[in-house]
């Protein structure tokens, strides 16, 4: 789509390839930037509704799934 745009306004396709090149990194930049504003607001509307837990609370969780995942790996379901 991107090539047939550049072909009607007499855009050389050759630049499509530098802009594809660069937007591999950008896109990197904009998906650790996404993940950090989504973890930010998750933290944010936790707080305001006083469901953030505590630090031992979050460490207490941590050790809890890791014993599930623990006993999941030893004992897989059978499909």
């Amino acid at each position: 789509m991107i090539a047939a745009t550049l072909n009607q306004f007499n855009i050389p396709e050759a630049g499509l390839l530098l802009i594809l090149g660069a937007d591999t990194f950008l896109d990197m930049g904009r998906s650790a930037t996404n993940a950090v504003g989504n973890s930010i607001a998750s933290a944010v509307v936790a707080k305001w509704e006083a469901e953030l837990m505590s630090e031992t609370d979050a460490v207490a969780n941590e050790a809890r799934i890791e014993a599930e995942q623990d006993a999941t790996l030893a004992h897989p379901a059978q499909v």
